[in-house]
């Protein structure tokens, strides 16, 4: 257990979970925010309490994947760039995109909604595991 929990960079925690804020910010604001309303993606609504809870789970998400990094390096014997995005990519193919799928075969959700959301994701956790990997 202390190995799990040794070496926490918490500036790098912060990083990732600013640019997956960030980015989420710009992927459903002003690159595809028109373009995801008209897909059924809800409306957009960027006030302060939803963006405090969207970086709260932003950290949330950065800690899990940091944690999921030392797993990595310990057990999987793997390090550097490309241990972040083996984990970050593991992370979408066995969380996000699964979980996400559901309303697109159950609910009649539409595939192309579900391919924005599921790009940002990936390419969120893929930068998100390059940064916390970087600063190992």
């Amino acid at each position: 257990m202390d190995s799990f929990m040794a070496h926490v960079n918490y500036l790098a925690i912060l990083a990732a979970a600013l640019l997956n804020f960030i980015l989420g910010w710009f992927w459903f604001g002003p690159v595809f925010g028109k373009v995801w309303v008209k897909l059924g993606g809800g409306e957009l609504k960027p006030g302060p309490a939803n963006l405090i809870v969207g970086f709260i789970t932003s950290l949330l998400i950065s800690c899990v994947l940091d944690r999921a990094m030392v797993f990595s390096f310990g057990f999987l014997n793997t390090s550097g760039i490309p241990a972040g995005l083996v984990v970050g990519c593991a992370a979408w193919i066995g969380f996000i995109g699964p979980v996400t799928l559901g309303p697109v075969i159950y609910e009649r959700k539409s595939l192309k909604l579900w391919l924005m959301n599921n790009a940002y994701w990936l390419i969120s956790l893929l930068l998100m595991g390059v940064v916390l990997s970087a600063w190992r």
